[in-house]
């Protein structure tokens, strides 16, 4: 590549199947499946998602709760959600593993029952130690339904359509954390604590009903299936994600260690997501905690708030869809037989990083009892908006990056970073409000993406640069094409937890 801006010119055509191993017209690839069982998959996926993404922000309604009965502090009440957190940070380096294994479905099958098991652990707990630790492995087991959801979609959807299938994937961890806020206020209110883990479990239920049927959508692992029906023997091509266990940790670990210090590309996306997820995941502790100081809101009250997070989701995906329309248009792009140049998938995010840093400040300097509550309620569905829609362009814009290696290792690295920040923030928020006034509070988060506001943008103009540059493209530049890294998404895909 050596313009420094994309180009549609320089773009080969590419075919709807780039990376599955299955042949375009095989009755058995899932991209040539009937789109109602196509839509059955990805609902069972976002079924699942949404039941572990619950289950993250169920207990932040709790807190009170659990600070009585426990008699902990906040900031240790704090850590449900933060552990439960710590332990999803793991599935993106592990879940690639399993599902080159054991296929998908398999995966989704024992992953749910044993977060539920957990959950239902934590709803039970005698003391803040085995609460404490039954929220980590929830989260441990539980992840793999938000690493594999990414992978599913990317089995059964085009990558012509990448950007609007990840923004409609991303709704079930968006819906899903926002969910449990307004829905548990009530609850809490009319029984404890611990119904917020009951509802989840309830959840997790109806969630694995759905899914009982789900059919297997890795094409690795239909290929192997078959043949071993048919009683043929089989070789497919290495698994990307390794084999050896010093493979795997080399590509899930060791490698994404390294992206982090020597990628421009990796370093920008990832710091970026840190600040949104960190920020995101705060507003489950701040929120609450603002409106019922500020305007003697009750635990209700404050979970209805929540609602505009949803409704910005909802919008979110919507307006990525729309813009992914229109820069296929634009590029001339409109079948199946075209790709955009990669650095369009970036819009979503140009878009959205100029709400980002205008909601931190709009928050912090309206959040006072001289101006009316819904302006920093939507101020904060302004902000998950623009989050939603800056993880969209981004982590679109990642999958086809690098050659298949490259791409698991730089989406391992975001998503394990991205998650760590989520739970690191909330266990410091409120002292941050309190000593530095809400206003400053955010204004230092806003100082920062602003800062960022310029991150895509260097990516849409020299993105191509900088990753032609990089030693884990060697392989596609050498080629002389866009090698589509959806070859990747068939093997992993890391979950976004929002």
């Amino acid at each position: 590549m050596e313009s420094a801006s994309p180009d549609p010119k320089n773009e080969p055509a590419m075919p709807p199947s780039v990376g599955h191993m299955m042949s375009p017209t095989d009755p058995d690839n899932p991209q040539n499946w009937p789109v109602q069982k196509k839509i059955y998959a990805s609902a069972v996926a976002t079924a699942f998602a949404f039941a572990v993404a619950f289950g993250i922000t169920s207990l932040t309604v709790g807190v009170q709760g659990v600070m009585m009965q426990f008699d902990v502090s906040m900031t240790v009440a704090i850590l449900g959600l933060s552990l439960n957190l710590f332990g999803i940070s793991f599935a993106p380096i592990i879940t690639p593993h399993l599902s080159e294994r054991f296929g998908r479905s398999p995966v989704y099958l024992v992953s749910l029952p044993i977060f539920a098991l957990f959950i239902l652990g934590a709803a039970y707990s005698k003391n803040f130690g085995s609460l404490a630790v039954c929220r980590f492995f929830a989260g441990l087991f539980g992840g793999p339904c938000l690493v594999l959801i990414e992978g599913t979609f990317a089995d059964v959807w085009s990558a012509h359509m990448t950007v609007t299938y990840y923004a409609f994937l991303s709704l079930a961890s968006y819906v899903g954390a926002g969910c449990a806020p307004i829905l548990l206020g009530y609850v809490v209110d009319a029984k404890s604590w611990r119904w917020t883990q009951f509802v989840t479990l309830m959840i997790a239920f109806a969630a694995y009903l759905l899914g009982i049927g789900v059919p297997e959508t890795y094409p690795r692992e239909i290929l192997r299936a078959r043949a071993r029906r048919l009683g043929h023997e089989i070789k497919l091509a290495k698994a990307e994600s390794g084999v050896t266990l010093a493979e795997m940790a080399q590509t899930t670990l060791f490698t994404p260690l390294a992206m982090a210090v020597t990628e421009p590309v990796v370093i920008m996306i990832t710091f970026y997501l840190c600040l949104n997820f960190a920020v995101l995941f705060q507003w489950f502790i701040a929120v609450p905690a603002v409106l019922h100081l500020t305007y003697n809101f009750s635990l209700q009250q404050a979970g209805l708030a929540f609602i505009a997070a949803v409704v910005a989701a909802l919008f979110s995906t919507l307006t990525s869809s729309l813009i992914e329309r229109f820069t296929n248009r634009m590029t001339g792009c409109t079948n199946l037989a075209t790709m955009a140049p990669l650095e369009y998938r970036l819009v979503p995010s140009i878009v959205g990083s100029l709400g980002l840093f205008a909601s931190l400040f709009w928050i912090g300097f309206t959040a006072k009892p001289t101006v009316d509550h819904f302006v920093p309620i939507i101020g904060t569905g302004v902000y998950v908006w623009s989050s939603m829609s800056i993880l969209t362009g981004l982590v679109s814009y990642v999958f086809d990056a690098y050659p298949a290696k490259g791409t698991l290792s730089a989406l391992t690295l975001m998503a394990s970073a991205r998650i760590l920040c989520a739970g690191a923030l909330p266990l410091v928020i409120i002292q941050m409000i309190m000593g530095l006034q809400g206003k400053w509070a955010y204004s230092v988060f806003g100082f920062i993406a602003v800062a960022m506001i310029g991150a895509p943008l260097i990516l849409f103009q020299f993105g191509a640069r900088l990753r032609a540059r990089s030693r884990h493209s060697e392989p596609m530049m050498s080629n002389g094409r866009h090698m589509m890294g959806h070859q990747v998404d068939q093997e992993m895909q890391m979950g976004n937890t929002g």
